[in-house]
Formats: structure tokens, C-alpha cells, sequence
């Protein structure tokens, strides 16, 4: 059945059945992920689910991707644990309770940054990111999905051993037989939503005894709470307190975005379809700014449920605003219920979304990529697994993809020269004169042997910053000292506006060509 559904400035097909089976389904695997980065942070459980519950909905009703679901993540929570670390040691009394309220102000203080960004229209910039960094980051985002759920597989600390072993094994291959062949039978139900629930059946049914949802939960920790009331955090306003939280506010501002624009792109390439990346900044500063007044621990886009609300057909806002309904529904009336569900379940159905995940055919493309796009790619993979920490692992990716360009261009600055019927010796550049090649640049010239008159000629060329401009100042005084005379050609505007802007740095004399024209972005 498709009807239209129309929320806000959305109007599209919707398949009902498929959007809210989807939502069931990420809600069910929001759960242990809520609960696991929370206490990752060291903070209460509660928190972690009440920010996905507020993230999930605030985005899926504002966000610029439908279908991409967003939540409490492990990339947040990780950058708290350097906060909380400032914190007791500057206040060692401090208790847990007050602990959370600087989170909370982290969250909203980083979610008014996001809609900056938005607003200004920032997020265009994910375009700079290439594509070997993509590659590192979405591989690199699958191994630790795919390590995180290695600790369902211990019991207080230790890991499991024999029957506990055996079991939790059998049933986590069990789910993830069903995802893989369920679909070749029928696309009716989602085959993540069919394996939670058959392998449950099975546990509860049998009374086999294995590792619960519950048991994840600290002691005496429950999943049951009621709906959040919202509050201004309870902290000492002062610049001692901002001075703390401003930084961490930033870093939660910068992972949420980078993790939340690259899923958002990953999720345009699975779909065929483009999302609106500013859109999603303002969503997620909302969602955050909403999270940290409702007791949540902020978040942004998530891309394993992201990837599970996909595979199950949800394609509109529907499913994210279901995921996000049914997680509170959990937390107000069900808990007892989640509570006893396996985590062999929920780990299976995780397990095939880092498989999933990683893009298999980067391995194929080793032989055909150049050597430093493969650089590139483990570098962003290896530091996105052993620091945890995407912003940074994308930030590496990006500097050393853009030394490599700016070498690979700083070869390719060339000279054709001659001398025409007039004596005057001709310098044609090739190739852009930047930081990179002023050096190449430079040793091109012969000025000792050089006639009494010489034109550089940039038709083929551009002067791009100020490094280049520099250059050409210091080419122009060798000359001047030797008393010849340098002219420069065929300057583009923008090259020519460059050099009007210094014109306190350097003085050269631009031969005009009234016949030469350059359709030129003026910067």
C-alpha cells in the first residue's frame, strides 16, 4: 500500500508497511547501541536513550536524508570521556549526577554551533572530502561496528567460555543466516525484524540461558524511565565552566557533522537520490539543542541503523519518527519486555551490518588506484579503528590527500620559450604557480643570458596565491638588476585582481592584449 505522506516540506510515496517494519527494526537495535555508549562515557543508561529517542525524531522530521537515522553514537561519547576526565580533576568531589549536567550543556552549546554551520552553509564543504577517505572511513566505521559487538560475547568482564560460548555463537549465526536468506524467499518483512523476533521466540521458548539485553545494564540500572522533563542544565554558569566545555562543545560539533555528512552521502550513493547537507547541520544542532534540555547525551547520524532502515526498503521520514517512537514506547512501557530479549539478536543483525558496511570492492581496486589513494584510504581506516575518532581520521585523510595533490600539481609546471623576430625572448607557462611549484617555476629563467627584454606569457597558466605572486616579484627584481625588462601576458582576471591586491609587494608591468579573453570565476 503507498499512499503520500506530506510532513513539513516533504511530500512523497510512502509504503507504509515497509516504513514502519523498518522502524521496529531499528528501534529494536537502537537499544543495546543507546545503552553501550552511554556507559562508554560513564554515564547512566537512561541518558543514552533518551538522546536517541530525541535525536532520532527531531532529525527525522527536519533532516535533510530521509530515511537516515540518527542517535546516541560511540564517536560522542568517546569525546566526553576526556571532558569528564577535566572535570574530576579540577573538582574531585564532583558526583556522576553533576557530572551529567556539563554533558547536557556540552550537547546544547554544540548543537547551537551545528545550526551555524547550517546556516551559513558550511556543509557544502563535505565535497572536499575524496573518495579514497571515504572508502577509509566507511571500512574503517565497519571493523568497529563489528568490534563493539565483541562484547556481548562476555559476562562480567570475562569472556565467555564453553555452553554460554557455544550457544551465543549458534544463535548469533542463526540470525544471521535468516538476514542473509530470508530475503531471497520474500521482501515482505524485514529480515532483521523476522530474525530479532524468531531467534527470541527460540530463547524464550526453550528456556535456553544466555546473555539478555538486561545484562548489559549496570547494577540496578533499568531501561524503564519516565518521558523526559526538560530542565536548563544545573552547573555554575561562569568562564571557568566555558572555558571547559566550549572545546568539547566544538569536537562534538565537528564529529557529529563529518559522521552525520559522510553517512548522508553514503546513503545518497545506495539510493540514487541527493539529501540536503545544510539541512541536516541545522537538524542535528536542533536535535542536539533538544537532547541536552531533555537529559540526552546528544548524538548524530548513525550509520549502521542507517544502513538497516535502507536494506529494509524505508526510504521516507516515516521510519525514523516509528524508530524513534517505538524507542520511547520502550523506555515508558516496555523495558521488561527488551529487557529479556538475546543480545545474540540484536549482535547478529549488527554483524551483518558491518558486512554490509564495508565496501568490499575498495579491496579490488588496490591494483588499480594510485599508491597514494591506497595511503590515503588505510590511513583514515587505521586511525577511525585504533583512536575511535572520525573527525580526526577524516581530517588526516583530507591534509594528506591534498599534500599529494598539491605535489602531484607542483610537478606539471613547465616552459616553452623562444625568441620571435624582435629579440624579445618568450617564457609560455604551463601548469598553476603556487606554493607548491615556485620553486620549478623559478629555475626555468636563464636571466643572466637572457635579452634585454622578456615576456612571461600565462595563457596556459595561473597565478594562484600568494606564493606565486611572491615568485613572480622575485623573477621581476632579477631581471630589474640586471636592467632588463620583464612584461607579463595573458593574466587572467582573477590573476590580475591577485596582483592588484599586492600591488604594495610587487610591481610588474602587465602587456596588454586586447584580443585575449578568459571566462574566469572572479574570487
Amino acid at each position: 500500500m503507498r499512499k503520500y505522506f506530506n510532513l513539513f516540506d516533504l511530500q512523497q510515496k510512502v509504503d507504509y508497511k515497509n516504513e514502519i517494519l523498518s522502524g521496529l527494526t531499528v528501534a529494536l537495535a537502537l537499544v543495546p547501541e543507546a545503552i553501550a555508549f552511554a556507559l562508554i562515557a560513564g554515564l547512566s543508561p537512561i541518558t543514552g536513550l533518551y538522546a536517541a529517542f530525541t535525536i532520532g525524531f527531531v532529525t527525522s522530521i527536519l533532516g535533510g536524508r530521509p530515511g537516515m537515522i540518527s542517535g546516541a553514537t560511540g564517536a560522542i561519547a568517546v569525546v566526553y570521556v576526556g571532558m569528564i576526565a577535566i572535570i574530576r580533576k579540577a573538582h574531585p568531589e564532583i558526583s556522576v549526577d553533576e557530572i551529567t549536567q556539563y554533558v547536557f550543556a556540552t550537547v546544547i552549546l554544540a548543537g547551537i554551533i551545528q545550526i551555524i554551520v547550517g546556516l551559513l552553509r558550511l556543509g557544502k564543504f563535505i565535497r572536499l572530502v575524496p573518495h579514497p577517505v571515504m572508502f577509509g572511513f566507511v571500512n574503517g566505521l565497519a571493523i568497529v561496528i563489528f568490534m563493539a559487538q565483541l562484547d556481548s560475547f562476555k559476562i562480567e568482564g570475562n569472556w565467555m567460555q564453553g555452553y554460554d560460548l557455544m550457544i551465543m555463537l549458534g544463535l548469533v549465526l542463526l540470525t544471521m543466516l535468516i538476514i542473509w536468506g530470508l530475503p531471497r524467499i520474500t521482501k515482505a518483512i524485514p529480515s532483521s525484524l523476522v530474525a530479532i523476533l524468531v531467534v527470541s521466540a527460540i530463547v524464550l521458548g526453550f528456556g535456553i540461558e544466555t546473555k539478555v539485553v538486561a545484562d548489559t545494564l549496570g547494577n540496578g540500572e533499568t531501561m524503564a524511565a519516565g518521558f523526559p522533563i526538560p530542565q536548563i542544565p544545573s552547573i555554575p554558569w561562569n568562564w571557568e565552566t566555558f572555558s571547559i566545555i566550549l572545546p568539547y562543545a566544538f569536537i562534538v560539533a565537528g564529529v557529529g557533522l563529518i559522521e552525520s555528512l559522510l553517512t548522508l552521502n553514503l546513503i545518497d550513493e545506495i539510493t540514487q537520490t541527493r539529501g540536503s547537507g545544510n539541512k541536516e547541520c541545522v537538524a542535528q544542532g536542533a536535535a542536539n539543542i533538544s537532547s541536552g534540555f531533555l537529559l540526552g547525551m546528544g548524538g548524530c547520524a548513525m550509520i549502521g541503523q542507517s544502513l538497516i532502515n535502507i536494506s529494509s526498503g524505508a526510504r521516507a521520514r516515516l521510519s525514523g519518527i516509528v524508530a524513534s517512537l517505538g524507542l520511547l514506547s520502550f523506555i515508558l512501557w516496555g523495558a521488561p519486555i527488551i529487557e529479556q530479549l538475546p543480545m545474540a539478536a540484536l549482535t547478529g543483525v549488527m554483524f551483518m551490518v558491518a558486512i554490509g558496511t564495508f565496501e568490499w570492492a575498495s579491496l579490488k581496486t588496490f591494483k588499480r588506484m594510485p599508491n597514494s589513494d591506497i595511503f590515503v584510504m588505510l590511513t583514515v581506516m587505521f586511525v577511525t579503528v585504533l583512536l575511535h575518532n572520525l573527525a580526526l581520521a577524516v581530517l588526516c585523510g583530507v591534509i594528506i590527500s591534498a599534500l599529494v595533490f598539491a605535489w602531484e600539481n607542483a610537478k606539471r609546471i613547465r616552459a616553452r620559450k623562444h625568441v620571435d623576430e624582435n629579440g624579445v625572448k618568450h617564457y609560455e607557462i604551463y601548469g598553476p604557480l603556487f606554493f607548491g611549484s615556485v620553486t620549478a617555476f623559478q629555475e626555468k629563467f636563464d636571466v643572466a643570458n637572457d635579452p634585454e627584454e622578456v615576456i612571461i606569457d600565462f595563457s596556459e597558466s595561473k597565478i594562484v596565491d600568494m606564493s606565486g605572486i611572491e615568485c613572480v616579484n622575485k623573477i621581476t627584481e632579477r631581471y630589474l638588476k640586471v636592467g632588463k625588462k620583464v612584461h607579463l601576458r595573458h593574466l587572467s582576471s582573477d590573476c590580475r585582481q591577485l596582483l592588484k591586491n599586492a600591488d604594495d609587494l610587487i610591481e610588474v608591468n602587465i602587456l596588454e592584449d586586447p584580443t585575449y579573453k578568459v571566462v574566469v570565476d572572479k574570487i
